[in-house]
């Protein structure tokens, strides 16, 4: 880390942490990308430099996945808000019903915007208790002729993650919002008709949709409907139908060289397991003083969320945890409580200090 450069304690839940390295290679070519004398922001998308710093993202993206042959990486905007929608426009024809799996908040919007535009039903839910938990392969409950099976693989609201793994699903395409955990720990894309994400979390800044597709089943998407909101415009020219986030992208080719420093999925998953560690020991140590949110087996790498006695225990801890520079340690809005999103970029000293920092508060406020 500079040692000009005071950076914050960002535990932020999206946009979240980008790493130096990258905000300061990015920093270093702003104003002449590749001696061209112009930012990258500057060049046309039809340019050869933009050209390759596209077709760059795209390469690396498919190798430190390793997503094998017969998917498209397509680069959307809209976030995975617009996906919501844009899946059950594509994939949900007249006479099928798609299925999703109620994991949190976001899954809870997938579906009611699936609603709007077909028929849906639950395939699993964890509401119960609060979506402390996912649900078990054996309690997912669909037909062989789903259209789909949509899955939100990490619930950044609620702290919990698919860690057991993903279920298969044969014959039924299998749907997933990883736009808080992709690229966190490697993951068999193979098993996966279509997987999203909004790159803010561990791809890049906000403004792109990292959209991988299975070919057989883009084929069999819709052929009417907008033009911009049909995924096979995207695949037929290359996300290039129209002028794309070519800064954002230029970040996501920047973020993937940066992993792939790291030891690529493998490195990274080690870290990003090292990191939640840290956190999750000093809650699982302090006698109920911290109350994780999420089942130890459902728990998040990425967003650790927890509760302290009360809520005026709560406001000091935030309080004094803003002072000594953490930032974005409050709950989402809809539940209160605290998280720490331990994104790919947070780095291991910033979940040490927090460790160290929620050891000292429980000493001092037992």
């Amino acid at each position: 880390m500079s040692n000009s450069v005071k950076r914050a304690h960002n535990f932020n839940a999206g946009p979240a942490a980008l790493p130096l390295a990258v905000l300061e290679k990015a920093q270093a070519e702003l104003l002449d990308f590749n001696n061209t004398g112009m930012s990258i922001m500057e060049h046309s998308h039809r340019g050869n430099a933009y050209d390759a710093v596209h077709n760059e993202a795209i390469s690396l993206l498919k190798e430190l996945m390793g997503i094998p042959e017969g998917y498209e990486v397509l680069f959307l905007q809209g976030g995975a808000s617009l996906q919501f929608s844009m899946i059950p426009m594509n994939f949900l024809p007249a006479g099928k019903k798609a299925g999703y799996v109620m994991t949190g908040s976001w899954s809870e919007k997938a579906y009611a915007e699936a609603e709007k535009l077909g028929e849906v039903f639950v395939a699993a839910s964890a509401k119960e208790g609060n979506y402390r938990r996912i649900p078990e392969f054996a309690e997912l409950k669909y037909d062989t002729d789903t259209a789909y099976l949509h899955i939100t693989s990490n619930n950044t609201i609620f702290g919990t993650e698919w860690r057991q793994g993903f279920p298969d699903t044969g014959a039924v395409p299998l749907v997933a919002d990883m736009s808080s955990d992709i690229m966190s720990c490697p993951i068999d894309v193979s098993k996966f008709a279509l997987i999203y994400a909004g790159a803010q979390k561990n791809l890049g800044p906000s403004g792109v949709t990292v959209v991988i597709v299975r070919s057989d089943f883009l084929e069999k998407a819709v052929t009417v409907g907008p033009t911009m909101l049909r995924y096979a415009t995207y695949a037929k020219d290359n996300s290039l139908y129209n002028t794309p986030p070519t800064f954002g992208i230029y970040m996501i080719k920047l973020m993937m060289e940066w992993i792939k420093e790291q030891g690529g999925l493998t490195g990274i998953y080690k870290h990003n397991q090292e990191k939640a560690a840290l956190i999750y020991d000093a809650i699982d140590a302090s006698n109920g003083f911290y109350v994780g949110h999420a089942q130890k087996e459902a728990r998040s790498l990425m967003n650790i969320t927890f509760r302290l006695a009360d809520e005026a225990l709560e406001k000091k801890f935030l309080d004094e945890a803003k002072q000594a520079g953490f930032v974005g340690l409050n709950g989402h809005r809809s539940v209160g409580g605290c998280r720490a999103s331990a994104y790919n970029a947070v780095p291991h000293e910033v979940c040490q200090a927090l460790r160290d920092f929620m050891l000292t508060f429980q000493k001092e406020n037992s």
